[in-house]
């Protein structure tokens, strides 16, 4: 106990969490991808490569990775990808779609439609009774198809093809399509939701589908039931990783944790926060473990603070200016290196952080670099955010 009287959770019992709620320790990994993404809340969807190779890290059964994750998204529903947490797009659990909407979309939502209005405004394009004609037409002829790409729904309503200048005069000045942006708008508003890509999973195209019907929940309700599925992952985790992986405004975070009962607990960092209940000591996977994890996995990417994971003089190397990580090696919850795929398709990997390493670990590694190479197959894969060693692993 700390001198505030709250029990002390360190490195060592953060990494042991990590490893089994994550699903990456060996006996921790699961038997489809809905347990997974029940498991992670979220997982990052922007690249759409990722989505599968942060299942597949985590299946007990590796082989089956791209033809489950395909069924859970597009044959049985179960998970769905839109936009969530700080305007990004993730893959959820699909009877999450009315938490997430309420909890974080809405107020994106309003900014995100009138930034549209007044940049059509000031192009002198039509106006927001237009843009609703044009919204109400395009949500029916999606409804009609099932699932359409842009390009398909500009043929049912042409005025999608509308065109108009933003910011003239700026060194940005360019020539928007209302399509573009009125189906991003359609997206945080929860209307609409990213259907099948046009090629393979490792395809950044993707078509258009209505969303999952859902029932508009209270703000506030639906924010501490995203806050304690969370922190049931995460947790521990302080005030600023809350409102980092959010979005929220502090006093959200605050509200949210009264209203889960949240315990705080001492970190190296100061005060953290577990869900009711869960202050007691976790004890760490049975076997060591190693993983490979994609570009943005929600393991990488789930907290701001993130020395007891990844050592600060590795961030270089493995994010880019941005702030987006790249692929990762792990070797018993810490960042120890990254991994990359060359043209022919060979999976290679460097160790940038060797403390504690020896053999075990190196055959570790070497094996899950095999496993991931046996199921990726004939499918290359490069991040949408390249990084310095991904760059270089690769060339």
């Amino acid at each position: 106990m700390n001198d505030a009287g709250r029990r002390h959770i360190g490195t060592a019992e953060r990494r042991h969490r990590l490893a089994l709620r994550q699903r990456l320790a060996g006996a921790a990994r699961a038997g489809s991808p809905e347990e997974i993404a029940d498991s992670l809340v979220a997982l990052h969807g922007t690249d759409p490569a990722a989505v599968h190779l942060a299942v597949g890290a985590r299946l007990a059964d590796a082989t089956k990775t791209v033809g489950e994750t395909e069924r859970a998204l597009y044959e049985d529903g179960a998970l769905v990808r839109m936009h969530g947490m700080r305007h990004t797009v993730f893959v959820f659990p699909t009877g999450l779609t009315a938490v997430v909407h309420a909890s974080t979309g809405r107020t994106v939502a309003a900014r995100e439609r009138a930034r549209l209005l007044k940049n059509m405004a000031a192009a002198g394009a039509p106006d927001a009774a237009w843009l609703t004609e044009v919204e109400e037409s395009a949500l029916a002829a999606l409804a009609r198809r099932g699932q359409a790409t842009a390009a398909e729904l500009a043929r049912d309503e042409p005025r999608l093809k509308e065109q108009y200048v933003y910011a003239a005069g700026k060194s940005y000045e360019g020539v928007h399509t209302v399509s573009t942006h009125l189906l991003r708008v359609l997206g945080v508003e929860g209307k609409v939701v990213r259907g099948r890509p046009l090629g393979s999973w490792t395809s950044s195209q993707f078509r258009w589908a209505p969303a999952p019907d859902h029932p508009e929940l209270d703000p506030g309700e639906a924010q501490a039931e995203l806050l304690r599925r969370w922190l049931t992952a995460c947790g521990p985790a302080t005030e600023d990783d809350l409102k980092w992986w959010t979005g929220w405004r502090v006093t959200e975070v605050r509200r949210a944790l009264t209203a889960i009962g949240a315990e705080a607990v001492s970190l190296d960092e100061g005060t953290g926060y577990v869900v009711s209940g869960d202050t007691g000591p976790v004890a760490g996977p049975a076997e060591p473990w190693a993983a490979l994890l994609p570009a943005l996995d929600p393991t990488a990417m789930g907290w701001q603070q993130r020395d007891w994971y990844l050592a600060p003089e590795l961030r270089p190397m493995l994010f880019d200016r941005s702030g987006n990580v790249g692929p990762t090696v792990w070797w018993n919850g810490r960042v120890v290196g990254g991994w990359a795929q060359r043209a022919d398709g060979e999976i290679v990997w460097r160790i940038l952080d060797d403390e504690g390493l020896g053999p075990e670990a190196e055959s570790a590694i070497a094996a899950e670099a095999e496993r991931l190479a046996s199921w990726v197959g004939t499918a290359r894969i490069t991040p949408r955010f390249r990084t310095p060693l991904e760059r270089e692993l690769s060339a």
